[in-house]
């Protein structure tokens, strides 16, 4: 039996491996061309040291105080040349991508399908073999390059590989280089190029209620985590709380609908800024948290916005006096031409 590895590095770049039954990871790493900083390979040295942050695993037991003590292993840190996986894991190495002599993984495929949402929202996917070899973490991104130029774009998956198919959801900027090959030039057919995964947003092993935050686009990231637990299930409560400015600006509900229906512990709400908005819930995010969603702190926080969002909420949590468990956070801004 074999386990799936994701090896996140400091420079944000995601490698996945393949650990055979009882093989270690440091050596399952070196196996398929990652050199993970190593120097005795017997656990007295520390060079290997990383951190394991979702998963089950042997720690074992040919290792020393020196290398790694006992509080380091209670907190998660664990040895690569000693941790057998026993289940897929994720482990966080502080070394980059290029020390450890590997880089972030190109593919080609083509656009599927690509349509507006509305003003505001292009939904495009794409699809090719190599992208049946894509593996990445819910929540995190790829750098797609527009095509005709030598420019990039970052964007979140907004769903699970499935069948060398995946999805995104694309804020229509005006002007914006992406954007105006989507809305103008892009047919079905037309390759385009990504490279990824990245990131350090993603889902964690769920261990308590969570309380997912959108803004806008930055939907995107929870509906592909979502798609991971309706497969999987959660016996804690999970909330989402979906902003936009206009309603336009609403899209993908049905979709939210259907989480709703197939996850039993989850529940939603969505929010207009705009006063004039015929949507029945107006106003921002902050203002529809209610004190269980917070769960007294005993509550993990995602959230995905503009950078004025991700302020907001952080200062609204703080001024509750509530420190969350864990508070995971990406922002991001649009890019014109």
């Amino acid at each position: 039996m074999t386990h799936k590895i994701a090896l996140n590095f400091e420079d944000g770049v995601t490698r996945f491996i393949d650990a055979a039954a009882g093989e270690t990871v440091a050596d399952a790493a070196y196996r398929q061309g990652i050199n993970i900083p190593l120097d005795c390979r017997d656990g007295a040295c520390g060079t290997c040291k990383c951190f394991a942050e979702a998963g089950r695993y042997d720690l074992g037991q040919d290792y020393i105080e020196d290398a790694l003590s006992e509080e380091e292993a209670a907190q998660g840190y664990v040895l690569t040349c000693q941790m057998r996986a026993e289940s897929d894991c994720v482990v966080r190495v502080p070394a980059s991508s290029d020390v450890c002599k590997t880089q972030q993984a190109s593919f080609e495929a083509a656009i599927s399908d690509v349509r507006k949402l509305s003003e505001s929202t292009i939904a495009l996917s794409i699809k090719g073999e190599s992208l049946s070899k894509l593996a990445f973490l819910p929540g995190q991104y790829v750098n797609l390059k527009v095509p005709g130029s030598e420019q990039t774009r970052a964007y979140s998956f907004s769903s699970l590989q499935k069948d060398g198919e995946v999805s995104f959801l694309i804020r229509n900027v005006p002007g914006g280089l992406m954007s105006n090959f989507l809305t103008g030039l892009a047919k079905a057919g037309d390759s385009m190029s990504l490279a990824g995964p990245l990131g350090s947003f993603y889902l964690r092993e769920i261990k308590r209620p969570l309380l997912l935050l959108a803004g806008g686009t930055g939907l995107a990231p929870f509906t592909a985590m979502l798609e991971k637990i309706a497969g999987e299930s959660s016996e804690y409560p999970l909330h989402l709380i979906y902003g936009v400015t206009n309603d336009f600006d609403l899209v993908e509900l049905d979709r939210l609908e259907d989480f709703a229906a197939r996850i039993p512990n989850f529940t939603y709400s969505a929010c207009v800024a705009n006063p004039e908005s015929s949507y029945p819930q107006k106003g921002y995010v902050t203002q529809h948290i209610e004190p269980k969603h917070l769960n007294d702190g005993d509550v993990d926080v995602y959230l995905c916005g503009p950078p004025p969002m991700v302020e907001a909420v952080s200062q609204y949590i703080r001024e509750q006096g509530i420190q969350p468990a864990n508070f995971y956070y990406e922002k991001f801004a649009a890019s014109a031409a």
